[in-house]
């Protein structure tokens, strides 16, 4: 598989998703959603695609600790005081097939507005840190998936808390 690249991912297909594990995250229009766009990260595991969600950083990721599930995502400029760019929130992970996924053109243009070079200028240090940290990512998604699916008792916690891969895969096959 080639680098890593940000994708959108299809609404209808996220709805389809989220029809069949409400923990997906929301594009619902009645939530206000609606035009925050699934964004994030291809890996393959277990030879299916998938897409790691990436969050832009809230108030609440701050004083959490990254774990086995979520990644906090920093610009290293400064040394002293990093600061927070994004999450991975690898138990959101969902399945994908070519069919729903849409690479981000992250190429800043002339005619794009300040707002929009402002966002894809994020993008790029977002997508530079996970291309850097890839192996740590993969190992990650593979083991939380591990748990989750082959082990949900040993980690009671993660698997509340995650998404059940199993019945999205069966959702993704219906899409290719």
């Amino acid at each position: 598989m080639k680098k890593l690249n940000l994708y959108y991912i299809n609404l209808k297909y996220i709805r389809d998703l989220s029809n069949a594990d409400d923990k997906v995250l929301s594009v619902s229009p009645q939530l206000g959603k609606q035009n925050r766009p699934f964004v994030g990260i291809i890996i393959l595991l277990n030879k299916k695609k998938y897409c790691i969600p990436l969050t832009s950083p809230k108030e609440k990721f701050k004083e959490k600790k990254s774990q086995l599930d979520l990644i906090k995502i920093y610009d290293n400029k400064k040394k002293n005081n990093p600061k927070l760019i994004g999450v991975l929130s690898i138990n959101n992970m969902i399945p994908v097939t070519d069919k729903v996924i849409n690479e981000i053109d992250l190429v800043i243009h002339n005619n794009d507005s300040q707002e929009i070079k402002n966002h894809k200028h994020l993008l790029h240090k977002q997508i530079s840190w996970c291309r850097s940290h890839t192996d740590i990512i993969e190992n990650r998604a593979k083991k939380v998936y591990d748990l989750v699916v082959n082990h949900p008792e040993k980690k009671h916690n993660l698997t509340h808390r995650s998404l059940d891969f199993v019945r999205l895969e069966k959702i993704s096959e219906k899409w290719k």
